[in-house]
């Protein structure tokens, strides 16, 4: 018994340090990600897109997007829609046509945090985000707390940013989202009149099971608001929601709640060996 618990233990350990050593040699165009409980690397060999159709108006301001060169200067990713479109051209839902990469986005805090100041700054973001401490007063007012995903400094680990990256940042991702669509159907806001853009939330990865191993093309980005800390996924895998069935466990416990979004992202899949996870 006691062999047991220590082999357990030194499993779990030389697995956090392998994953550890394997995240500081990514390449800069390259995150993690997880997948029928292996860990995955991502490749990006373009930027994002974010779809905005002829008829939307992202932006609010009465025109639709085909009449207001303006709209589609600047992109915006918003959270709670779905195009009927994917970035290739191919017409259909999303859902169907389009692989899906499940964001997990840590909307819960560890420690009750109650101090504005410690949300993502102000740091090169892009005018008129919301930051720094108005950001923490707005989601303190909201949550209750500053969740681990806007914190500048979570208390979690999160595959994004990448090693050595700033905040609110992740490789060839968008820099910020406007999430009044999904705030205002979960019932935090009324019905936005204007863009609600935060910075990109600290967030990991999850791939359904046959998309583990894939050459590049275009996913559907579905961000997935975690709210039980015990979901949370560990650096090495050993705990938390590193699969699909996981993942769709925890949306039926309504600790996971999915939401669609207008934002793609084109990479790569693949397996890392010898990082099976989960292990016994």
């Amino acid at each position: 018994m006691k062999c047991s618990i220590v082999r357990t233990a030194l499993l779990a350990v030389l697995a956090l340090m392998g994953a550890s050593a394997f995240a500081q040699n990514l390449a800069p165009n390259q995150t993690l990600g997880y997948g029928a409980s292996q860990l995955l690397q991502f490749t990006y060999t373009q930027n994002f897109d974010c779809i905005d159709q002829p008829f939307d108006d992202l932006n609010y301001n009465g025109i639709v997007a085909a009449k207001d060169p303006g709209e589609l200067q600047t992109p915006i990713c918003t959270v709670g829609i779905n195009p009927s479109i994917n970035p290739p051209g191919q017409v259909g839902n999303p859902y169907i046509t389009t692989e899906p990469i499940y964001v997990l986005v840590p909307m819960f805090s560890v420690n009750n945090d109650q101090n504005p100041n410690d949300a993502i700054s102000c740091d090169d973001v892009v005018t008129g985000t919301l930051c720094g401490p108005a950001l923490g007063t707005e989601l303190i007012t909201l949550f209750g707390a500053v969740p681990e995903a806007f914190k500048a400094t979570p208390l979690v680990y999160t595959q994004c940013p990448e090693p050595g990256s700033a905040p609110g940042t992740c490789t060839m991702h968008a820099s910020r989202l406007d999430l009044g669509p999904a705030l205002a159907e979960l019932g935090y806001i009324p019905h936005p009149t204007s863009n609600v853009f935060l910075p990109t939330p600290n967030h990991s990865h999850i791939l359904i099971n046959q998309d583990i191993n894939l050459p590049a093309i275009w996913w559907q980005v579905i961000p997935v608001l975690i709210t039980n800390q015990s979901d949370w996924p560990t650096q090495d895998g050993s705990s938390g929601i590193t699969s699909q069935s996981a993942l769709l466990a925890a949306k039926k416990a309504g600790t996971a709640i999915f939401a669609p979004s207008n934002f793609f992202l084109f990479f790569s899949s693949n397996a890392v060996n010898g990082h099976a996870m989960h292990m016994n």
